[in-house]
């Protein structure tokens, strides 16, 4: 399953590479999109390679200014090819459309984008009908370990559990969630090393790409702050008034920076499960960060401070979960909704997967090694207000017993 990579470390096989050899057989234009470094470039020129397609990178500066300076030009040049990074040219989509409609063989580009440009202002023009998008996030767990795609929703939409069976800890759970998917942390052993990256990464991202990409030059100096804010707010309710309060702008600016960090792959507003006739509801959402190894070097938390203070590693290990729930997503049989769930008399469920039929799976973190009757006080409310759409309720430990009450 591995190869080496030029690197001299060992490929590490990505889920969605099925996903995109399905889309590509019907599909003219396949956009990989997923943020910076998480291993889109590497896989795109796998396949440019098996498919004996032109590579080409706008992040050379040559290509670059071909693409933004002469687009028809670039387009006649490369009739059929894998571009990456191609929203450092958004002026070359336009093209690529006219180009598709006149010749309709699917799969004639594959492109990556560190952007959400499908669902962002920067397109010139719709490319409904013509584009697929596939999300590659950062690592996966089961990616790292070489394994395939893991059942999990599957099983827990079908309710699909031992009533009762003996596990082992997870010994390296603190390291997996500081490390995070990033490839470049993954593949880095010193866990110092590892979070200095990825600070850098996170600082990067807010100084230069924002800027360069989403004409926000007059913020640069505000972006991080506001990311390190929203650090230490991962895992809580939206709160824009306050946000707003310690950044001294106005709460529509905060809205738009949330905005960006989210079409940058940085973080995910996750919005707050609700039924029309559900009144005693907070309709918030919550934010989470999409790597728990970013998150964990933004807020400089390392397995010292954790010894120190095991009460930080919740809201870590909840994005960590959380970021492993949005890598399965794609792999199941239909789509899946994720949301939260809170009432106003302070029960909760962290996490809520529901299918367009309003099949419902509640599930709870713990970072705890322990389970006890009131860890599941807000499954059993949210099960009544699901009502018969409830599949199961979850409470994700680090114990060694799978248990059902």
């Amino acid at each position: 399953m591995s190869t080496g990579t030029g690197s001299g470390r060992a490929y590490v096989g990505r889920h969605a590479q099925a996903r995109i050899k399905t889309v590509m057989a019907d599909t003219r234009i396949v956009a990989i999109v997923g943020p910076r470094q998480s291993g889109k470039t590497t896989l795109i020129r796998r396949i440019a390679e098996r498919d004996r397609r032109r590579f080409v990178s706008l992040d050379s500066d040559s290509s670059l200014q071909f693409a933004r300076n002469d687009p028809a030009g670039f387009v006649r040049k490369f009739p059929r090819a894998a571009i990456d990074e191609i929203q450092r040219a958004p002026n070359l989509v336009l093209e690529l459309k006219l180009s598709v409609d006149e010749d309709q063989i699917p799969g004639r580009y594959l492109v990556t984008g560190s952007v959400d440009l499908f669902k962002s202002a920067l397109l010139p023009d719709s490319l409904a009908g013509r584009v697929s998008v596939v999300q590659l996030l950062p690592f996966s767990q089961a990616e790292i370990g070489r394994r395939p795609p893991s059942q999990f929703l599957a099983r827990a939409f079908a309710a699909d559990f031992p009533e009762f069976a003996q596990t082992d800890f997870t010994d390296d759970l603190v390291s997996r969630v500081l490390t995070g998917g990033y490839p470049q942390a993954v593949f880095t052993k010193s866990m110092n090393r590892r979070q200095q990256m990825l600070r850098e990464y996170a600082e990067l991202l807010a100084s230069r790409d924002l800027p360069r990409i989403m004409e926000v030059r007059k913020d640069v100096g505000r972006l991080y702050e506001m990311v390190e804010h929203a650090a230490a707010a991962s895992g809580t309710l939206v709160n824009l008034a306050r946000l707003a309060g310690v950044l001294k702008v106005d709460i529509k600016t905060i809205d738009r920076w949330l905005v960006l960090l989210e079409q940058m792959f940085l973080i995910r507003r996750v919005r707050a499960w609700h039924r029309n006739q559900a009144k005693r509801l907070i309709r918030s959402p919550k934010l989470h960060f999409i790597d728990s190894g970013v998150l964990a070097a933004i807020r400089h938390v390392n397995a010292q401070s954790l010894e120190n203070d095991r009460r930080l590693f919740a809201s870590l290990l909840e994005s960590f979960v959380f970021s492993e729930l949005i890598k399965l997503l794609p792999s199941h049989e239909s789509p899946v909704h994720i949301s939260h769930y809170r009432t106003r008399a302070g029960h909760k469920v962290d996490f809520v997967l529901e299918t367009p039929d309003g099949n419902c799976v509640g599930i709870e973190v713990k970072a705890a090694t322990s389970v006890y009757p009131k860890d599941f006080r807000g499954l059993h409310r949210f099960a009544e207000a699901a009502g018969d759409g409830f599949a199961a309720g979850i409470v994700l430990y680090d114990g060694a017993q799978i248990l059902q009450v």
